[in-house]
């Protein structure tokens, strides 16, 4: 039944649910049901018994979770997510913060770019932006603070530095968007790597240019006790190193085409079992936390994936894509204003609604007119993925700085987190246009190891 009216309705009253605080899998999945019912009912059954539960809706529910449960590529998701909570739990993350704070405590703003690092790296291990944020909430604000850092400078460097995980590789969100737009996984993560490390690069930069305008901001610490050069190398290289060597050889067997997503993450879960082991940090309680957190993580993922699959079926079946394609296609837009009306959307649904959502929902209303402006699949991807960054970094409903709100509580007011991110949410805006200016940032790498890709 085409109905785009009953389809804006939905989505309409989606969004109102969601700003009022409902969860929003369940919320997804349930006004998926309801809408599909309608949708899908028809008259004239043999029993009034078939009439009222004889509805395809019941039937596309079931078959959205299986397809979620069998998909190859989605396996990656548990085993990327029980790396990182294995990383967390042996307290990896903890030396590599120490390490690189030693490390950088000539530069300014020493312990903001060693946050900054950490979290890089932590975020790239883990994937899951509010464990990122939580843990670098509990162990580098309380330094950063008794280091007589300004509140809202610290708060910004966590919650942006956490958010960096959807982007770099191995990300999760890379390998939910080539499932969503058919598009390779490989090709995906090679475009993101550039475009992740230039993000890192402008925070870090950002930090080093605004302490020395304003050294207040974050005092240099003190070195009367701090350890010998000799020390310090090797606590960065003892805790620096292997992990590092972790994320590159699960990154570089999946670019490599020696693995598949699925495969890389296998062997980085058995490898931060391994770091674990070796930094004599394993234990039998800490292996069954990370077993259950990622079964929980993993189940909510799922969840909003069943939910949100269902939904976007019931609203294209409804017409709704149809006639946002079709109000599209007629403003006769050029494909640079088209690309900024997709991207401007993007960023304002980042404000009541989470990547997944977005990603499920709205990027297939997009993903068919591509072909029609010309624009490169994996470029436009690109731009998704940087833009999702600001969904966690875009007041009032920035998540990064709920996370961080929740584990400090009345240590600092959300007021003053939503101050400290502005300007990183200023930094991956221009980010997003070096980028349209410079397509190369996303698809030199691609090109080069992939060859050039022919739409």
């Amino acid at each position: 039944m085409t109905n785009p009216e009953v389809a804006i309705l939905m989505l309409s009253l989606f969004i109102v649910l969601v700003l009022l605080g409902f969860p929003i899998a369940f919320t997804l999945l349930a006004m998926g049901t309801a809408f599909g019912y309608y949708a899908y009912y028809t008259e004239g059954s043999v029993t009034v018994f078939s009439e009222i539960f004889d509805n395809q809706i019941f039937y596309l529910v079931n078959q959205n979770t299986y397809s979620v449960m069998e998909n190859d590529t989605l396996v990656a998701i548990p085993l990327f997510l029980f790396m990182g909570y294995v990383v967390e739990r042996a307290n990896i993350v903890n030396r590599l913060f120490s390490s690189l704070n030693m490390a950088a405590r000539n530069l300014p703003g020493s312990m903001a770019i060693a946050a900054l690092l950490t979290c890089a790296v932590f975020s790239t291990a883990s994937g899951i932006v509010g464990a990122v944020v939580t843990l670098m909430g509990l162990l580098a604000y309380p330094a950063m603070a008794d280091a007589n850092y300004r509140k809202d400078f610290a708060a910004g460097v966590i919650c942006a530095g956490g958010t960096l995980g959807i982007l770099i590789p191995p990300s999760i969100m890379l390998i939910v968007y080539a499932a969503i737009a058919e598009l390779s996984p490989l090709r995906l993560y090679a475009a993101a790597v550039i475009p992740g490390l230039l993000l890192a690069g402008l925070y870090i930069v950002y930090v080093i240019i605004r302490v020395w305008i304003n050294p207040a901001i974050a005092p240099k610490p003190d070195m009367k006790d701090a350890p010998s050069i000799g020390r310090i190398w090797f606590n960065l290289i003892t805790s620096f190193v292997p992990l590092t060597l972790l994320i590159m050889l699960v990154l570089g067997s999946i670019l490599g085409g020696l693995a598949t997503p699925a495969e890389a993450a296998a062997m980085g879960a058995m490898g931060g079992l391994v770091l674990a082991v070796l930094y004599r940090s394993l234990s039998w309680v800490k292996v069954k936390e990370s077993v259950f957190l990622t079964a929980k993580s993993t189940a909510m993922v799922c969840w909003l994936f069943v939910g949100s699959w269902t939904f976007a079926s019931v609203f294209s079946y409804l017409g709704g894509h149809d006639i946002i394609e079709h109000w599209v296609l007629a403003m006769e837009l050029k494909p640079w204003q088209f690309l900024v009306m997709a991207q401007l959307i993007i960023f304002l649904l980042g404000w009541p609604l989470e990547w997944s959502e977005i990603l499920i929902i709205f990027v297939p209303i997009f993903l068919p007119m591509l072909d029609t402006f010309g624009v490169n699949p994996y470029f436009f991807a690109m731009l998704v993925a940087l833009n999702l960054q600001t969904s966690f970094l875009t007041p009032p409903m920035a998540m990064s700085a709920y996370y961080l709100k929740g584990v400090l509580k009345n240590k600092i007011e959300l007021m003053t987190i939503f101050r400290g991110i502005m300007p990183y949410l200023g930094i991956v805006i221009f980010t997003m246009v070096m980028m349209y200016a410079f397509p190369g940032i996303a698809l030199w790498l691609p090109d080069v190891l992939f060859g050039e890709y022919v739409q």
